[in-house]
């Protein structure tokens, strides 16, 4: 009698020991149970933690509440300017009722899924290349908000749609790189005309500058033949500008102003014809005396610098005139005065018979 009911108490344990381990569940922090009790829903949400049912009567469902990432597939769509475009998208959505997603429908993340597929391809359709490219945050609100429409009722939150690429034919990718080009040259030459001008304004404000001193040009011809001497040149190209060539007109040599005065004494020391000097002497001393003044002309202290014989013919830009070139000596010794003997026999022979 005594190991009977020392069997039946085993019994009953071992018993209550299965009801329990069939009973138990643990229901983690980041799910929420859901009990069905012979196919009906129960009212209260299990929280994380131990929880028991009943076993054979309970079925205990988890819903997990973690935000899902769920990579949309490239959609093939056309704009609304006509371009056939690829786009592909991320969403992110959590749980918000577990017993909502279990009820309202069988498969909330297929739910979500194609749900997400059609919204991106009417985003498409209703959207310009420009948007899709440029403007991709007023698009991924738009896409979120045509989700997150039917997905309240099932217990879900669209917590955010990203569109991720957009895959453009080849033929648009150049006619884009061809664009882009484009502006940017456009933009360069913009850039390139205002610098121009900028530039020729400042260049008009120096010659001013410069026009009321000479000398500001010399230095600054210098400043130019030092920058391009500092560099290792073989050839070097200078510039000679007509407003030095009239600085240097200015400055005349003092042997031209000797010669001038040579010339000028050799006038004067010349004697005067007599009373009974014939007419034809009288002309060809003229004739001598206009021979001097035309030499002296031509060595003024206003005029360029005599060239000797044989030197090259130098061509100055804005020149009209080449320069005079004179056969009057440079030397600072005087000129010597033409002899006197052969006067009294020209007279004799312009005297009339």
């Amino acid at each position: 009698m005594v190991e009977e009911l020392v069997i039946a108490v085993i019994a009953a344990v071992c018993a209550c020991g299965l009801y329990a381990m069939a009973a138990a569940r643990v229901v983690r922090q980041y799910e929420r149970g859901v009990v069905f009790r012979l196919g009906r829903l129960q009212e209260g949400i299990r929280g994380p933690g131990f929880t028991t049912i009943l076993p054979f009567v309970d079925k205990l469902h988890k819903v997990n509440l973690q935000i899902v990432t769920m990579p949309v597939p490239a959609q093939d769509g056309i704009t609304r300017d006509n371009v056939t475009v690829r786009v592909d998208a991320v969403i992110y959505f959590k749980v918000v009722d577990a017993a909502e997603a279990l009820v309202r429908v069988e498969d909330y993340r297929f739910a979500v899924s194609q749900m997400a597929q059609t919204s991106l391809r009417s985003i498409i359709g209703k959207s310009d290349l420009d948007d899709l490219l440029s403007n991709r945050e007023k698009l991924n609100q738009g896409l979120e908000l045509m989700i997150d429409s039917p997905a309240i009722g099932w217990g879900v939150q669209i917590d955010r749609v990203e569109i991720k690429d957009v895959s453009l034919p080849e033929t648009m990718k150049r006619s884009m790189a061809r664009q882009a080009e484009a502006d940017r040259e456009r933009r360069a030459r913009v850039i390139n005309a205002d610098a121009e001008l900028q530039a020729s304004k400042k260049l008009a404000e120096a010659a001013k500058e410069m026009s009321g001193q000479p000398a500001a040009l010399q230095l600054r011809l210098l400043q130019t033949v030092v920058a391009v001497a500092a560099e290792k040149n073989s050839t070097l190209v200078l510039p000679f500008p007509v407003e030095l060539l009239r600085f240097l007109e200015r400055a005349t040599p003092a042997e031209a102003v000797q010669a001038v005065q040579a010339v000028s004494g050799a006038v004067q020391a010349a004697p005067s014809p007599p009373a009974d000097q014939s007419p034809a002497a009288a002309a060809t001393d003229g004739a001598d005396a206009a021979d001097a003044a035309d030499a002296a002309d031509a060595v003024e202290p206003g005029a360029p610098d005599a060239v000797e014989p044989g030197a090259p013919d130098l061509a100055v830009p804005g020149l009209t005139t080449r320069p005079k070139v004179s056969s009057v000596p440079t030397t600072s010794s005087p000129m010597p005065a033409p002899p006197l003997e052969e006067e009294p026999q020209k007279r004799q022979d312009a005297q009339p018979v």
